[in-house]
């Protein structure tokens, strides 16, 4: 159902007609305008007789019909040391978690406020993981001020998911819905506990999706202008239908208040991972064991891609189930079971919901044409994917000085071959290489020699892509060549 109210004055309204006409007038708010007559079904009321009719979203039933789903939590903490770790951020990050919102640390337990929806009629909630990880003691309120020990039945600091337990029965529930299908520019309302204050409805618009943050690679949030502060997180995000898309999460903010940039969890994804909790307890996930990057122009060049997009292959683990389907440093999937990457943060999110031991079909590209490989994907560990940085920009000559490592320096930095640089200037030293850097391969092909490198540069039309090797870390650099 769409909830909508009509915002009338005739005198203004009448002005307004005449002086830019209604088609204008509609279009200046993005919204139709229609002479008054009966209201539809879901319009609370219309324009006087005769006036021009604004049409703009009214909450006012999807509140009542869902705010009793949506309760508060409150929780103490054994220590402020608690808090910090409950954190999936770092406390300098500007996307703070905005419920450890806390003043300067103090001694002996803390108490912290949060928000949750119920999911299931017998006192099944979702909340944050940062909201109840570290709790002692948590206790749920309902609207109705009821209130409820509540027991943690699991967290995933991974995706920021928890799911809480209260004994009661026959409760109000949300209605969950798809965010696959949320739109950019379309209305959305959050409920929750800002600062404390209970039951507090405030709306915006999507302002995009797929928004990657740090220390996020598996939730591409959804981003929108709703006015989040301190207690919200943990509370839901309604579409226009009154189903709940997303799960209030993160804040952008430098004040630790409202910006206008702020973050919820897809409820598709969130869903995935409270199915799982509510069954086992802790959530399985898929992956490769490979290092990506994103692609840009220059890397698309320098590897023949009619596109920039898919990910940019830099390393791939020993042992991994990338390298058991032979995929190689260099390879660019641009597609995952036939949907194609059009982003590198893509595939993470992607290969993190398919279960350990899944196969996968993989389209790669490697030697400037399409392969297919199936890979069996394995249960994640630690940074077995992870996206690194994009590369700096290209420029014009290369400018490298190098020479071959020796056998003692290839044992030591853990290489098979490669060239270690000894001076730059120019493109390569705009694109960030530094002396001390090694060059492992130039557009695909292994570099053991000076000659090698020269031998590659050559045949670049327009760019080549190194893949250095700094420390532990790899990751392919366009450089600019003429």
């Amino acid at each position: 159902m769409t909830m909508r109210n009509v915002i009338r004055n005739p005198l203004i309204a009448a002005a307004l007609g005449a002086l830019i006409g209604a088609a204008p007038l509609a279009a200046l708010y993005g919204v139709r305008a229609a002479q008054a007559t009966t209201p539809p079904a879901g319009l609370t009321s219309s324009a006087a007789q005769g006036g021009v009719a604004v049409v703009l979203p009214d909450f006012s039933t999807l509140v009542k019909r869902y705010g009793p789903a949506v309760v508060s939590i409150r929780v103490i903490e054994k220590s402020p040391s608690a808090s910090a770790q409950g954190s999936p951020f770092g406390p300098n990050s500007p996307f703070a978690p905005f419920f450890h919102n806390f003043p300067a640390p103090q001694q002996g337990p803390i108490e912290g406020e949060g928000s949750g929806f119920i999911i299931r009629p017998n006192g099944l909630i979702l909340t944050n993981a940062h909201v109840v990880a570290g709790a002692t003691k948590i206790t749920v309120q309902l609207p109705d001020r009821r209130q409820f020990p509540g027991k943690v039945i699991g967290i995933d600091k991974v995706s920021d998911v928890a799911v809480v337990k209260i004994a009661a029965h026959d409760l109000p529930t949300v209605n969950i819905g798809n965010s696959n299908r949320l739109e950019v520019g379309q209305w959305v309302l959050a409920i929750g506990a800002p600062f404390g204050l209970k039951n507090s409805a405030t709306a915006g618009i999507v302002s995009a999706k797929g928004r990657m943050l740090p220390h996020s690679n598996y939730v591409p949030f959804i981003q929108t202008d709703v006015p989040i502060n301190p207690g919200n997180s943990g509370g839901p995000l309604f579409n226009m239908q009154g189903q709940v898309v997303g799960i209030n999460s993160q804040i952008y903010s430098r004040s630790g208040g409202y910006m206008g940039l702020s973050f919820s969890i897809p409820i598709n994804v969130a869903m995935h991972v409270a199915d799982q909790l509510i069954a086992t307890g802790h959530v399985r996930r898929g992956e490769l064991g490979i290092y990506i990057q994103p692609v840009d122009q220059g890397l698309a060049d320098s590897f023949g891609l009619p596109e920039p997009e898919g990910a940019l292959v830099s390393s791939v683990n020993p042992g991994s189930p990338a390298q058991a389907a032979g995929i190689q440093p260099g390879d660019v999937i641009i597609a995952l079971n036939g949907q194609k990457i059009e982003n590198s943060n893509d595939l993470p999110v992607r290969v993190a919901s398919l279960m350990p031991g899944s196969k996968v079909n993989l389209t790669i590209w490697r030697n400037h044409a399409e392969k297919h490989v199936i890979a069996t994907l394995g249960a994640m560990g630690n940074n077995l994917m992870a996206a690194t940085g994009s590369a700096a920009r290209p420029g014009g000559r290369l400018g490298l000085i190098v020479r071959a490592l020796t056998p003692d320096e290839q044992q030591q930095d853990n290489t098979h071959g490669g060239v270690i640089v000894q001076g730059v200037s120019g493109p390569a030293e705009d694109a960030g290489i530094e002396p001390g850097d090694i060059v492992l391969s130039a557009n695909g092909a292994p570099v053991s020699t000076p000659a090698q490198l020269a031998s590659a540069v050559a045949k670049s039309k327009g760019h080549v892509a190194l893949l250095i090797q700094r420390g532990d870390s790899r990751i392919f650099v366009p450089v600019g060549v003429q």
